[in-house]
C-alpha cells in the first residue's frame, strides 16, 4: 500500500498501527516518488535474518571455492589504508 507524506503528516504514526493490519508494508511517496517503506518490527527482523543468511550462504561459497586470503589484523589493516591512499 502506499501513502503520501502529506497523510502521515496529517495523521501521524498512529496511521501505521491500523494499516500495518492489513497490509505486510507500506510504501511513503514523497512529491510523487516511493521514498520510505514502513514494516512491522517482526517482518523486518524476517528480512534481516533473511539478509545475513544469504551473506553467511555466499561466504561459505567463497571459502569452497578458495575466494579468500589469510592475512593479519595488521596485514589487513595496511592494505586498507594503502587502498584509501590509491582513491585519493
Amino acid at each position: 500500500m502506499t501513502i503520501s507524506a502529506n497523510e502521515v503528516k496529517k495523521r501521524g504514526v498512529s496511521l501505521f498501527d491500523t494499516l500495518l493490519e492489513r497490509f505486510d508494508e507500506l510504501i511513503i511517496n514523497v512529491r510523487g516518488k516511493d521514498k520510505y517503506v514502513v514494516l512491522d518490527i517482526e517482518r523486518y527482523k524476517e528480512f534481516r535474518a533473511n539478509e545475513l543468511d544469504l551473506a553467511y550462504m555466499q561466504t561459505m561459497k567463497d571459502i569452497e571455492k578458495g575466494n579468500y586470503k589469510a592475512q593479519s589484523a595488521a596485514e589487513h589493516i595496511a592494505e586498507l589504508e594503502a587502498d584509501l591512499k590509491d582513491e585519493l
